[in-house]
């Protein structure tokens, strides 16, 4: 059934304005519908699938779906929450990044339905002139409205030029596709909005601006980022995707029920409520979440498996009866963790270990030499098959 406009609405945390899009939804003509993706890293994540749900629901309903590959704005580098400069990608990076990303956005959406552009096919051939002539169209009052910037500027922390042509190549995106709407998370409504403003100028009706919530990484705290170690990557393998979302705090489920496994505003009210009042159990309630989240992407049978796998290796685990306990202390990485219990004379052992797929977390292997420390509850760092510590976070 073909998603309602309510359907649509549901799970936007901003829409630049609402009476615009029923308005438009109501003309019962397909709308070009944009979401822009820049190849910053070659995962994606089940941060990422939120806007990509909202997105497909698009698909759904008959509407013209354009996924952009942010392959040019990606050399700029996205200031976006940012205190610092974003150093800008090598093309060999970006190209590198951009191979995985249909394939992996292809376990969310209906790729056959939606078109895949690249905005270097617009932005590479603007000219000097022509570049200039979309500068003259916003000032640096309007940029120094974006929070980042702001907060950077007074703080005297300096802001490279370049970055103030970031917000000005997204919104030229949206004149080049013609948007009607363009879908983001929330730290990007400053960007969509630009886009609003050039299509204003360029004379086309403005797009509809729709911003989903961020889901925080698996610490609880900062977003969910490869770079901070705190994420669960879509192509994950369920068995790592399943212990990954069981590091999740318990005041994070419904937050997880909402934007991983997108289930209603009263189905997550209920388990809410049900987990303040003790009538459903909290490991239970996180297991049935993760096998939820992790059948999205690998199947009901492989979510069950991976279930499974966690209840044998990580609840019943066969472990030692006297696994020593150390704290966390400055360990920011898994590598710094391994040096400090002893089980590795350097930092760079330490990395050769995780790269012999021979270092694992709660039973889940690490696979990134660099891979942060990102469990906030006790968990058990294994290396081999006889080394093993618990590992307890730092109070808070």
């Amino acid at each position: 059934m073909s998603p309602s406009l309510e359907d649509l609405l549901d799970g936007f945390d901003h829409v630049e304005t609402r009476p615009e899009f029923e308005a438009r939804i109501r003309e019962a003509k397909p709308l070009t519908v944009k979401l822009g993706l820049d190849p910053t890293s070659a995962d994606l994540h089940i941060g990422h699938a939120v806007v990509l749900h909202k997105l497909q629901q698009f698909v759904e309903a008959g509407h013209n779906v354009v996924l952009l590959i942010g392959d040019f704005t990606a050399r700029i580098g996205d200031p976006t929450g940012r205190n610092e400069l974003r150093p800008p990608l090598t093309t060999e990076e970006i190209q590198a990044n951009m191979k995985t990303y249909a394939d992996q956005a292809g376990k969310v959406l209906d790729m056959e339905r939606i078109k895949l552009e690249y905005n270097s096919s617009w932005l590479a051939p603007l000219t000097m002139e022509d570049l200039l002539r979309l500068l003259a169209r916003v000032t640096v009052a309007q940029m120094l409205e974006r929070e980042d910037f702001r907060v950077r500027y007074t703080g005297g922390t300096p802001i490279s030029l370049h970055e103030f042509l970031y917000p000005v190549a997204q919104a030229y995106d949206s004149v080049a596709l013609e948007a009607d709407v363009e879908l983001g998370g929330n730290d990007q409504l400053f960007n969509l909005l630009m886009g609003r403003h050039y299509q204003r100028e360029a004379g086309q009706r403005e797009q509809i601006c729709m911003t989903v919530p961020l889901l925080e990484g698996l610490d609880g705290i900062e977003k969910m980022s490869k770079s901070k170690g705190n994420y669960v990557g879509i192509t994950e393998p369920a068995e790592q995707q399943f212990g990954k979302l069981m590091r999740i705090t318990d005041e994070m489920m419904p937050r997880y029920a909402r934007l991983g496994a997108f289930r209603s505003i009263a189905d997550v009210a209920h388990l809410q409520s049900g987990l303040a009042g003790g009538t459903l159990h909290p490991m239970d309630e996180k297991k049935r979440l993760a096998e939820e989240i992790v059948a999205r992407y690998h199947g009901a049978d492989a979510a069950k498996a991976a279930r499974g796998y966690f209840e044998r290796t990580v609840q019943r685990r066969e472990l030692p009866s006297d696994v020593p306990e150390m704290a966390l202390g400055a360990a920011r990485r898994v590598a710094d963790v391994i040096v400090a219990a002893g089980f590795a004379e350097s930092k760079r052992a330490a990395e050769r270990l995780i790269s012999g797929n021979g270092v694992k977390v709660d039973g889940i292997l690490v696979d990134d030499p660099r891979a942060a420390w990102g469990a906030t509850q006790p968990a058990v760092l294994s290396v081999g098959s006889r080394k093993f510590v618990k590992v307890l976070p730092n109070e808070r």
